[in-house]
């Protein structure tokens, strides 16, 4: 995604104090530069596509300079032309800096947040923004609170799917093409691209407004995705999982998740199967396996015990 210091000034709530034309800077790196030696005049390891973030105690020790040395300072890493330089709540900003960022066309941007918290936004959304991403055909839902990722070729069902889930309730994503980022390790975030968000595509009706058909409830921008159901036409001869005691995975960037493959005949009701699997997936994840549960009872039961005897033997 390209990100520009526009976009900043918009979602994170920032001012700019300098020539407009800075606000079209690219922003490219999600990491952030909080000068400290580089305003003792050490530059060598300066990266000019950070965004400069100043707070407190780095303008007490530029002021604690002469006036004309955090000039030259500050001009120093200026002629690097770093995409702009962002100001906390409490710091007083001298006029050459305005100066200077039109010159270098460096922009100038004062927030109203403190610097840790400041900090800690900025991180955040550089990294949603700029992090690596892949995108996947298919159609995220939230169902149940789990999200789950509904894969396949093209005209199995995906939307129709989708669609009938939207009716009992569950939540669209992303229909058709969904982005997924990896915000940490273990976490992927799954969002819609801009233009189509709220938005499907069901074959023989077109595209459906989900807000406008179902309200607003119907549509949320992102999701975390902790599930994977690839919908296929059953092949005969092929082996398909009837216990669920071990769990497929796939991995998309360096984080593995569940996967399970739902074969497709006539008559089966897959909107029922993709919301029963992520129902039983989600019980998982809160400790609770129906079918470990089943073969353990079988195997006692094997073995000339029921399950109430071996917990009798607790007393």
């Amino acid at each position: 995604m390209k990100l520009k210091v526009k976009h900043l000034v918009r979602d994170i709530n920032l001012e700019l104090l300098n020539d407009k034309a800075c606000m079209n800077r690219d922003v490219k790196s999600e990491m952030l530069s909080r000068p400290g030696v580089e305003l003792a005049g050490f530059l060598d390891y300066f990266d000019p596509e950070r965004l400069i973030l100043i707070g407190s105690k780095e303008a007490t020790f530029l002021h604690n300079l002469p006036y004309e040395v955090r000039k030259q300072r500050v001009e120093a890493m200026f002629k690097k032309t770093p995409p702009g330089v962002i100001f906390s709540v409490n710091v007083e900003i001298e006029d050459f800096f305005v100066e200077l960022g039109d010159q270098y066309q460096v922009a100038i941007l004062k927030s109203q947040s403190r610097t840790t918290p400041l900090s800690g936004s900025l991180y955040q959304y550089l990294h949603s923004k700029l992090a690596p991403r892949t995108s996947v055909h298919g159609v995220l839902l939230d169902i149940h609170g789990l999200g789950t990722l509904i894969t396949g070729k093209s005209g199995i069902g995906k939307s129709e799917t989708a669609l009938e889930l939207i009716k009992r309730g569950h939540i669209l994503i992303s229909d058709d093409r969904v982005d997924i980022f990896e915000a940490a390790p273990g976490v992927l975030i799954g969002s819609a691209p801009k233009v189509l968000e709220r938005y499907i595509e069901v074959r023989g009706i077109g595209i459906v407004d989900v807000v406008q058909m179902f309200g607003a409830g119907a549509y949320r921008e992102n999701k975390k995705v902790r599930l994977v159901v690839e919908l296929e036409h059953w092949k005969k001869g092929k082996q398909y999982d009837r216990l669920g005691i071990d769990t497929e995975t796939i991995k998309i960037f360096n984080t593995e998740i569940a996967k399970i493959t739902i074969p497709i005949l006539p008559g089966r009701n897959v909107a029922t199967l993709v919301e029963s699997a992520a129902m039983n997936q989600k019980l998982k994840y809160l400790g609770y396996n129906a079918a470990l549960e089943l073969t353990q009872a079988v195997s006692l039961r094997a073995a000339g015990k029921r399950k109430d005897d071996e917990d009798d033997e607790d007393y």
